[in-house]
């Protein structure tokens, strides 16, 4: 299991976000991440941090505790503190079902390419509700199912076993936007959209999520 993880972090690093270094070339990065990683304030607290890709982007005034469950991301997540406009107040080893903190300590919780993969997403988005203050918000971008009884949909069945085995647990079958909307929270808005990827992981949702 340590050696997968390791090799997973590795791949991860190296292929999927460029080392952590921002690609505006690329248009989800550019058009959809960046702007919705702008409206972050207060105290935010990002959940499956990976290796520090969002850090860039999170506006000079917050402060910004990263947690992550893989060790081997976390350390690469470290080498990525020094130079961003944020302030990193910590990066901690833990996972989204049971989050390491009291109730109502942030303003902002962050999450990228990370309900793909948890355990539990309804204990998840439990546990996100309850570390935010009133007025809170949760931002989300995330790759979801395709439309039901689509081509896409066919493929990302066929393909999710290797596809889980192989990103650490990611599964391409999730309704996300469906259970963040059943929550509880405040109000929820969401916009679905294509991601300029291949067919199976293109179906994307972007939004924000109020307690």
């Amino acid at each position: 299991m340590s050696l997968r993880k390791r090799w997973f972090a590795w791949m991860y690093h190296t292929f999927v976000s460029r080392t952590g270094t921002p690609d505006f070339a690329d248009t989800l990065t550019r058009e959809v991440r960046a702007p919705l990683l702008a409206r972050a304030r207060g105290q935010v607290l990002e959940i499956g941090a990976g290796d520090g890709a969002n850090l860039p982007f999170y506006p000079s005034q917050t402060q910004v505790t990263l947690l992550e469950p893989n060790r081997y991301l976390l350390a690469y997540l470290r080498d990525r503190w020094p130079g961003v406009r944020c302030t990193v107040t910590g990066g901690l080893l833990g996972w989204g079902e049971r989050l390491p903190f009291g109730e109502r300590q942030f303003d902002t919780v962050v999450a990228t390419h990370v309900l793909c993969s948890v355990r539990d997403q309804g204990q998840v988005l439990a546990e996100i509700k309850r570390v935010l203050r009133p007025g809170g918000q949760f931002l989300f971008l995330e790759h979801v199912a395709a439309p039901p009884r689509s081509l896409t949909l066919a493929v990302q069945h066929a393909l999710n076993p290797a596809w889980s085995a192989l990103g650490d647990g990611c599964r391409l079958t999730r309704d996300t936007g469906a259970a963040i909307q059943a929550a509880g929270f405040r109000s929820v808005e969401v916009r679905s959209f294509r991601a300029p990827y291949p067919p199976f992981v293109s179906p994307h949702i972007v939004g924000v999520a109020l307690v």
